[in-house]
């Protein structure tokens, strides 16, 4: 079990200065496009109109097709993780179809099906980027919606849940056909948060996954797991969910608030994914593992968590790790790996005017497992461009 990543090929060769926000002369016009977002903290979703800026050289234009809903976006627009940029577009699980590519742009071409997952841009130069870990940019990843772009003007970004949406192709991912596209949106956010950790473990066939919750990152674990041949036993405090998990594939199920299962889980595996979304304690699956097992942490509970007990780690020589999405070369492979084994998420589609209703089902955890939006809903905009920025948002 080799740690390890793909590195992205090219990667030693970019040199572009993320603080050079100039980068030659840019045109004032803007594609107009309609959106859904967050106006304040206490708004809501509710119809937007933005601006796309016009491709650059090295820039992809998408028609949006789908966009998934992850828990990150109602904490971001309900202003739960501190005060944001507003008008504020939500929305990283993005696959659509390439409307037009600037004059560089080599690896797409009009009518791919590409997909945009958490990160629109990164320093490209740094050592973890080099490394094709560009979530880990010293400088810091200018993420799909709420960051400031800075090879952009400032700009702040905005997300998928918009007719369109504009990216420089090193962030731009290949969608197979093979996949259903709705199904993959999902697969750029909760995909490759559980896809990275499994492998960087390096699990191989006849290996025990145990995977922690079963919601949107919970089952693609389990199915993940299971396509790289590993043993899959869930852990979940409902009773009612275990015959979904063996359905999902699940091998064993242990309810968590039966005593008995957890104490025979013991030292019985070599890797837990940790996807459970409240606060809890983590020492009850440390205990799961076998020698030099590893558990990893892919939620951010809000609220204390229980202290880990450093002799269990001691014990038996463990692991508790943290990890968080993946690079693009990685995402990429992910893909790939999705198309190849048929892994794809379960999902429910919204229209735009359900999305408020999709944000409370999800806070409630109503979903099974993943609420796509169907962009088609958004309803009209004009579609053209102008020069004039009054009251709208670049993005």
């Amino acid at each position: 079990m080799t740690p390890g990543r793909p590195v992205l090929p090219g990667a030693d060769k970019v040199r572009r200065s993320l603080v050079d926000a100039t980068d030659g002369p840019r045109s004032s016009a803007r594609t107009v496009v309609a959106a859904y977002g967050a106006t304040s903290a206490e708004s809501g979703l509710v119809p937007l109109t933005i601006e796309r800026r016009m491709p650059k050289p090295d820039d992809v234009e998408i028609d949006v097709e789908y966009c998934g809903l992850c828990h990150s976006d109602v904490h971001a627009t309900r202003g739960e993780w501190g005060e944001r940029p507003w008008p504020l577009v939500p929305g990283h699980e993005i696959v659509g179809r390439v409307r037009r590519v600037g004059e560089d742009v080599q690896s797409f071409a009009v009518g791919d099906r590409v997909g945009v997952g958490c990160m629109v841009d990164s320093c490209g130069e740094c050592e973890n980027c080099l490394d094709g870990v560009e979530q880990f940019c010293e400088r810091g990843s200018v993420l799909t919606y709420g960051s400031a772009d800075p090879r952009n003007g400032g700009a702040t970004t905005q997300g998928g849940y918009a007719q369109r949406i504009v990216v420089t192709e090193r962030f731009v991912l290949r969608v197979p056909e093979t996949l259903d596209p709705a199904e993959a949106a999902p697969l750029l956010c909760a995909g490759i948060t559980t896809y990275s950790p499994l492998r960087y473990f390096g699990v191989e066939p006849g290996e025990r996954v145990g995977v922690a919750g079963l919601g949107g990152l919970g089952h693609l674990a389990v199915k993940l797991a299971k396509a790289m041949g590993a043993e899959v036993t869930v852990f979940t405090r409902s009773p009612a969910k275990a015959e979904a998990a063996r359905e999902l594939g699940a091998d064993n199920v242990v309810v968590t608030s039966d005593a008995a299962a957890l104490e025979a889980a013991q030292r019985t595996l070599d890797l837990v994914l940790d996807t459970v979304a409240a606060a809890h304690d983590v020492n009850a699956y440390l205990r799961t593992l076998r020698l030099d097992g590893a558990l990893f942490q892919l939620s951010l509970p809000s609220g204390t968590m229980a202290p880990v007990d450093p002799g269990l780690l001691i014990r038996r020589r463990l692991s508790y790790a943290g990890s968080l999405i993946g690079g693009i070369a990685e995402t990429q492979e992910m893909l790939d790996f999705c198309a190849e084994h048929g892994v794809a998420a379960d999902v429910e589609l919204v229209a735009a005017a359900e999305l408020n209703a999709a944000y409370d089902r999800m806070v409630a955890g109503d979903v099974a497992y993943r609420f796509v939006l169907d962009v088609a809903t958004l309803g009209g905009a004009s579609g053209g461009t102008t020069d004039s920025t009054e009251g709208l948002n670049r993005g």
